[in-house]
């Protein structure tokens, strides 16, 4: 008994070679990969049609039964790991509506290497895609937030402890800018991704006179791939894509991380609704932050199977093989589909959150965190260095934190025998000037330095981060146009190809 697919293999598979490796893999990828392999041979025998590759009648025959498969689905296919996997039990069944002659020479100038290269590229472009919307959603949703909170201060924290008031509407803003960078990375991804392997072969090409241009149109790429062997040897495209989610659910993380500080009682700082809780099974008074902690576990997810993929194709050699090719890829999808879910999670976060103005403002008021302006008032009134205004500032909380009292405390006197002692000389700052340092929204409606918080340059960002964002979108836009009207090209190019009838 032979191999269900090569006479140079004398014996079938054993056994646990057809259950460990060949079944698992014809489960995951046939029906993930079936409409892909429809386009990709109905791309490749409309372009062997052309070149005269195919004559005419074996063509049309090959194209009907094509469309046939494609309207009947994959569970019309009988599916036999014994065939090794996805693209065999496609082409044997292809041979049951054609015969073994006709059904055979569909694989003319080709090989499982470049399609499956294609199909890697066309699924890591659809994902971008989708990623890329998501994750826009994310941000959208998060700048109509800052736009909204732009004025709620709070404390804004260095090490975890206070350090100059902020909003919570600059903090949603800085969040978008490390997320459309996020977006550019995706959209790079996209760009990487955007050349066809296909007409590459098995890595040197063919002698047969294909049009790999004709191929790239029909399946929406911009361009053939210029090398052959770079065509079915590379996935940087996938390791990108794995890169680039971990980095992103990083900054996600991040945010939760704050998001789980600040909704602690001790805190206070946000309320998530019930709809994004669970509760304790023995503890009657528990809300406890699913979302939060899921989210956190996840992102650790991802950077695991971005891991794996690189440490897969480390040590492979430059060329098509199972584990650089196949088993890298597949750590790369799971990966996209569980960021695609994390990021419709994230979205609902930063919708849920409700911020706690009046908690906010008053820690921010009691917590110090307004006292470098102080000592900015130093050196503008007084003419004091700045590190002599630091030391004076910060003995007078030494002392009010030995007192156990808070920033409300501070008073002007203080400062002036302070500063008046430090330097040696005689100090006398107003009390409206002192009052004005230490009241929170004063003092971040003063930081009006580029990139500062204060909120009317909170929202003038805003609105360029809303421009940036639609242009992103755009790109979009005009990817998701040109992979339609390359699909419309293909869809006429085979009813050109079955109604073309002797």
């Amino acid at each position: 008994m032979e191999s269900k697919i090569s006479r140079r293999l004398k014996q079938p598979l054993a056994n646990e070679v057809i259950q460990y490796i060949f079944l698992p893999r014809l489960n995951r990828e046939f029906f993930a990969n079936f409409e892909l392999l429809n386009q990709i041979n109905l791309a490749h025998l409309v372009m062997l049609a052309e070149q005269r590759i195919l004559d005419k009648d074996t063509s049309l025959w090959i194209a009907e039964a094509l469309l046939k498969m494609q309207q009947d689905g994959p569970d019309a296919v009988e599916l036999d790991p014994a065939r090794e996997e996805a693209y065999f039990n496609y082409e044997a069944h292809l041979m049951k509506l054609v015969g073994h002659d006709l059904g055979g020479r569909l694989h003319t100038a080709r090989s499982r290497n470049d399609m499956g290269a294609t199909i890697d590229r066309i699924r890591a472009r659809t994902f971008c895609l989708r990623l890329t919307a998501a994750l826009a959603d994310v941000a959208e949703a998060a700048l109509a937030r800052a736009e909204e909170f732009a004025g709620y201060v709070m404390p804004g924290y260095t090490h975890m402890q206070a350090a100059q008031p902020i909003t919570y509407g600059y903090y949603l803003s800085a969040l978008v800018d490390a997320w459309s960078r996020d977006i550019e990375r995706l959209l790079h991804v996209l760009d990487t991704a955007d050349g066809s392997p296909l007409g590459a072969c098995a890595l040197a090409g063919t002698s047969f006179p294909i049009d790999r241009v004709s191929t790239s149109q029909m399946l929406g790429f911009s361009y053939p791939l210029a090398n052959s062997l770079d065509s079915v040897a590379s996935r940087d495209f996938a390791l990108e894509l794995s890169a680039t989610l971990s980095i992103m659910m990083i900054t996600c993380s991040r945010m939760v991380q704050d998001f789980y500080i600040w909704s602690t009682p001790e805190f206070g700082y946000l309320s998530f609704s019930d709809s994004v809780a669970s509760t304790s099974s023995i503890m009657p008074q528990k809300k406890n932050p699913v979302v939060l902690e899921y989210l956190r576990g996840k992102t650790s997810h991802l950077i695991g199977l971005t891991s794996a993929t690189f440490t897969t194709v480390k040590s492979t050699h430059f060329s098509h093989s199972g584990d650089s090719s196949r088993e890298s890829t597949r750590t790369c999808w799971e990966g996209c589909e569980e960021a695609l879910k994390a990021l419709d999670l994230m979205k609902l976060l930063v919708v849920e959150v409700e911020p706690n103005r009046d908690r906010m403002m008053s820690r921010a008021a009691e917590d110090f965190s307004t006292v470098t302006d102080l000592a900015d008032l130093l050196v503008r009134r007084a003419g004091a260095s700045f590190r002599d205004a630091h030391h004076i500032i910060g003995g007078i909380v030494r002392d009010m934190l030995d007192q156990q009292l808070s920033a409300g405390h501070i008073t002007c006197s203080m400062i002036n025998a302070s500063a008046s002692q430090q330097l040696g000389r005689a100090i006398s700052l107003k009390e409206d000037e002192v009052r004005e340092c230490m009241d929170p929204v004063r003092n971040v409606a003063a930081r009006r330095s580029y990139g500062g918080p204060a909120p009317t340059s909170v929202l003038a960002s805003i609105e360029v981060q809303k421009a940036r964002l639609l242009k992103q979108r755009q790109v979009l836009e005009t990817t998701s146009k040109r992979l339609s009207d390359a699909e419309n090209l293909l869809k006429t190019r085979v009813e050109a190809l079955v109604s073309n009838r002797g």
